[in-house]
């Protein structure tokens, strides 16, 4: 037993390094931003007002699951997709090498730039 619980130990530390390090993907369709939630689930997004959609799913720096609540009045960086009413859907709040990538900020610059999803990079025409 105390075997076990050892192995499953260092099987989890050996695991975390690991997971820090994954890059996420983010979809084409993904936009930057600067959010504030607000009184969840009004928002502003870029300094205008926006919403979160219901059912919006918001993951942290860590790719974990964030309650709107908990990131209430605090500046975040983060990519974003909308759903068909313009409503926030998905949001990826950024971590700070995500945040030194060049990435859209308006439809505009994702028609005009090239998007290498293998890389996760953009480029400016």
């Amino acid at each position: 037993m105390i075997r076990c619980v050892t192995l499953a130990a260092a099987l989890i530390a050996c695991a975390l390094p690991a997971a820090a390090q994954m890059q996420r993907n983010f979809p084409a369709n993904a936009l930057r931003g600067e959010l504030v939630v607000l009184q969840p689930p009004d928002a502003q997004l870029n300094g205008r007002p926006a919403r979160l959609a219901p059912g919006a799913r918001i993951r942290g720096d860590n790719n974990l699951l964030v309650v709107s609540g908990t990131i209430a009045n605090r500046r975040l960086w983060v990519h974003y997709t909308l759903d068909t009413g313009g409503q926030l859907l998905d949001v990826w709040v950024l971590t700070a090498t995500e945040l030194a990538r060049p990435w859209p900020t308006s439809p505009e610059q994702a028609r005009a730039w090239a998007f290498d999803p293998a890389r996760q990079s953009w480029s400016r025409p």
